[in-house]
């Protein structure tokens, strides 16, 4: 019998994975910028959607709206789901919005690198800890002044205080999150490996 019935019991979760996801697809820094008049920005600088690439346009404001809303719907969506259905809602809603972000299915699975995206879902979920990613990331950017290994650095932080802290799943959650982050990043690695990634303020 409980064959039949964990199949039915796990819809609703599996309904906030697919909101979550859907939330988390909707490519604000493309949309901000045809708005703008700037045209796709797709078309400039490394081709992402996410704020870093916005910001290549010159436009602060407009990377600074691309950052807040690419976090907001990583905290709407895990927000809603915990607060509705519980923990694991919350983390199917946050991982779906993560996911969503990264493979957005309406631009053919091509999105952001989801750093935003990962702050917002810790938002909603653990909100103190995100003071800790903030820390971490401004110790490594003042010392190094890298972006990219500043948000990679937080995220190997961010996990293990989670899981040293008793967030069990969500602690899991972050684990897998950082990982893909990771992989996302892979070509910043190998450009911080050769010494020719991009600092903080640096022109050109």
């Amino acid at each position: 019998m409980d064959v039949f019935i964990w199949p039915l019991a796990a819809l609703p979760t599996l309904g906030f994975l697919l909101f979550g996801y859907l939330l988390g697809s909707i490519p604000f820094g493309l949309i901000l910028t045809r708005a703008a008049g700037l045209g796709d920005v797709r078309k400039i600088g490394s081709g992402n959607i996410g704020a870093t690439n916005v910001l290549r346009t010159g436009n602060k404001k407009l990377a600074a709206a691309t950052l807040l809303l690419d976090a907001l719907k990583g905290t709407l969506a895990a927000a809603v789901g915990y607060h509705v259905l519980g923990p694991e809602a919350g983390i199917a809603a946050g991982f779906g919005a993560f996911l969503g972000h990264l493979f957005p299915v309406w631009l053919g699975f091509k999105g952001g690198k989801g750093i935003a995206t990962y702050i917002g879902v810790l938002l909603g979920l653990a909100p103190l800890v995100v003071l800790v990613f903030a820390a971490c990331w401004l110790i490594v950017a003042k010392v190094t002044r890298y972006s990219s290994l500043s948000a990679l650095v937080a995220t190997i932080v961010v996990p293990a205080v989670l899981l040293f802290a008793g967030y069990g799943r969500i602690g899991v959650l972050f684990v897998v999150l950082s990982v893909i982050t990771w992989i996302k990043h892979r070509a910043n690695i190998a450009r911080l490996i050769a010494g020719t990634e991009s600092r903080i303020g640096q022109k050109g």
